[in-house]
């Protein structure tokens, strides 16, 4: 079969022909697939700089880490993959299979679950969202920040609040349901009096943070306390775009009601696994079938991955490989 196939971390991969997968237990299952989102989470497995990246395989490996594809009867799923998915077969997890709404879009599908795991699991389990609080995205102008916007509003979030450099972008997050834009571009100065005077009136509930770094130091310090009973804000962090790490003074934590937290692969519970599979996702699908939730994405067929893998794609768009 074809596929995408990295042979040396750090490279591209490369459309060539590997071996099809065979399924070992009764909960696998193999699927034609149809289109793989290409997220950031597969560039750093590719590239070896993710957590969850495996050791170096001299035989090559398939990049991908989830599919949409048809199963023998002709069903059409969304699933996690056992093996790499950026292939014409893969072998998924039937206990991480979606059965997808009749007429959605294959690419359009492959590219959602992604982003739901990356904000729906942050504003529903660690950041414990209710109706009617307000939402502060950090670095809200990509794709998952963009999804982020519409889940948390239709999680009842009433007001958002978004943050990123891309000035034309940021303006068409108004659209999307963001109520007020901060300017990443802006000195430090001027970022924290618009946010403190955001923060004032309309009390941060939920910072959900795609890009930590400075930005994230600037955020937490508009919440620092001055001794006086503060509102209880959750800060999540989901990404780290704009570095890995942060200077943090001992004094905001002590200073603010603080609930500091991460949501990622390793971080979840399996029931909310479960749940990501069972209830959330397919909840999105739907919305997503009833053009309730917009979606922005970019295709690239299998045999053009390499010179794909690292193209520029523009602000908002996921890019999705068609098999």
């Amino acid at each position: 079969m074809k596929a995408a196939v990295v042979y040396k971390k750090g490279e591209s991969p490369k459309y060539a022909e590997f071996q099809e997968p065979i399924s070992t237990n009764e909960n696998e299952v193999l699927i034609s697939v149809q289109a793989v989102a290409i997220t950031n989470l597969d560039k750093g497995i590719a590239s070896g700089d993710h957590y969850s990246s495996e050791n170096e395989n001299q035989n090559g490996f398939i990049v991908g880490s989830d599919a949409v594809g048809s199963l023998e009867d002709g069903t059409l799923v969304y699933a996690r993959g056992i093996s790499g998915t950026i292939a014409e077969k893969a072998i998924v997890e039937k206990n991480r299979m979606v059965k997808l709404p009749v007429g959605i879009d294959s690419a359009v599908a492959a590219a959602l679950p992604n982003a739901v795991a990356g904000s729906a699991m942050a504003l529903r389990f660690r950041a414990g969202i209710q109706p009617g609080e307000t939402v502060l995205i950090n670095g809200a102008t990509g794709f998952t920040g963009q999804m982020a916007i519409q889940i948390a509003k239709h999680y009842g979030a009433k007001k958002i609040i978004v943050t990123g450099r891309n000035v034309k972008t940021l303006q068409s997050l108004l659209e999307l349901g963001a109520d007020e834009i901060v300017s990443l571009k802006q000195n430090d100065e001027s970022f924290i009096s618009q946010l403190k005077e955001i923060h004032q009136n309309t009390p941060i509930d939920i910072v959900i943070d795609y890009l930590w770094g400075h930005s994230a130091e600037l955020i937490l310090s508009v919440l620092k306390g001055n001794g006086n009973f503060t509102p209880k804000t959750r800060y999540v962090s989901v990404g780290s775009m704009s570095g890995d790490t942060i200077q943090l003074s001992a004094q905001i934590l002590r200073s603010v009601d603080l609930q500091l937290s991460g949501s990622g692969l390793g971080s979840w519970t399996k029931d909310e696994v479960k749940l990501l599979f069972s209830e959330i996702l397919p909840e999105m699908f739907l919305l997503v079938s009833q053009n309730k939730l917009k979606v922005n994405i970019e295709k690239v067929n299998l045999i053009d991955i390499e010179k794909m893998w690292n193209a520029e794609v523009p602000d908002g768009k996921r890019l999705v490989a068609i098999i």
